[in-house]
């Protein structure tokens, strides 16, 4: 006999043969994944969850009144109030532009004055009143300047939005005459990358009541 009429069998001590051998293996490993997988989902279900976050050095405990309710939070003392408020806080509707103090869409107020926030320590505020733009107004119940602004298209991106309408509030309130130019000079500390100024100081006009006055 020839050794391709040769059975195909390689004789082991319990006489397997070679396939033999490889289908029990198979059906053997199989078995196994099919036994570990309850296994796997049992031990998912009973894993004891993870511990809390430690405290981490050198942040200090700071009471900060914002929006009429105080959080009670660690921060680090280095931490501006912008980003106390955006990253510890979790009011974003503040937003960090330059973060150097030039483009005004982080303003908020302090104790009714306007801030920018970028360039405060959360740290000195405490205590103090703090207003963002989630205090202004809701959805439901806008800001009379907040309502000005839809109704005079003062934003195209949006981003500087809540700087431009917190820094407008906080006009109301401080010297300045009726004319166009006098408004924009006490908002020439927010910019519009867009550039909806017409249509800003129409909107903060119509608040003051004053009628539009050219710039000539």
């Amino acid at each position: 006999m020839h050794d391709s009429d040769a059975p195909d069998r390689d004789e082991s001590p319990r006489g397997l043969s070679r396939r033999g051998f490889l289908s029990h293996a198979g059906a053997a490993g199989l078995a196994g994944i099919a036994a570990s997988v309850p296994l796997a989902d049992a031990a998912a279900e009973l894993a004891p969850a993870p511990p809390e976050a430690p405290e981490i050095p050198g942040t200090v405990p700071v009471a900060l009144r914002i929006n009429g309710t105080t959080h009670r939070v660690r921060i680090d003392p280095r931490a501006t109030l912008l980003d106390t408020l955006r990253e510890t806080v979790h009011l974003t509707g503040t937003k960090k532009g330059c973060d150097h103090g030039q483009c005004g869409a982080c303003t908020v107020h302090v104790n009714g004055v306007r801030v920018n926030s970028c360039l405060r320590l959360a740290l000195m505020h405490e205590g103090d009143d703090i207003t963002t733009i989630e205090g202004l107004g809701t959805p439901e119940a806008l800001h009379p300047m907040q309502a000005a602004f839809v109704a005079h298209d003062g934003y195209q991106c949006g981003y500087c939005t809540s700087g431009q309408i917190m820094s407008a509030v906080a006009l109301m309130k401080e010297p300045c005459g009726p004319a166009d130019t006098d408004v924009k000079e006490l908002m020439s500390g927010n910019i519009c990358r867009c550039g909806a100024y017409p249509n800003i100081v129409a909107a903060i006009q119509q608040v003051r009541g004053n009628p539009r006055v050219s710039e000539g």
